[in-house]
């Protein structure tokens, strides 16, 4: 028996998007749970234990992606890696000048 699948759409809110500090993050959170996750931009996907993979999605501010996890955690995946974007990954959302 398979796994259901949970997704949603996230929405870049960084100033630079989704670069190296971010893409990090993600990644390492991922590495956190046993299930299959994947953003898609465009019909473009990319595994989030992968920094290369999300950096290649190209994601700028204002971005929707869809996040989709499937396994043993992937409700857990789904809310910990929707809470990274809404929290903008913990960075400041202005460049300081």
């Amino acid at each position: 028996m398979s796994a259901a699948i949970q997704h949603c759409v996230v929405v870049v809110k960084n100033p630079e998007g989704l670069h190296m500090r971010p893409a990090d993050k993600l990644v390492r959170t991922a590495a956190s749970f046993q299930c299959q996750i994947e953003l898609e931009r465009a019909g473009q996907v990319a595994d989030c234990r992968s920094i290369l993979s999300l950096l290649t999605l190209a994601a700028t501010q204002g971005s929707e992606l869809i996040l989709r996890a499937q396994g043993p955690d992937a409700d857990q995946a789904v809310q910990a890696i929707s809470h990274l974007f809404e929290s903008q990954f913990d960075e400041p959302s202005a460049a300081p000048g």
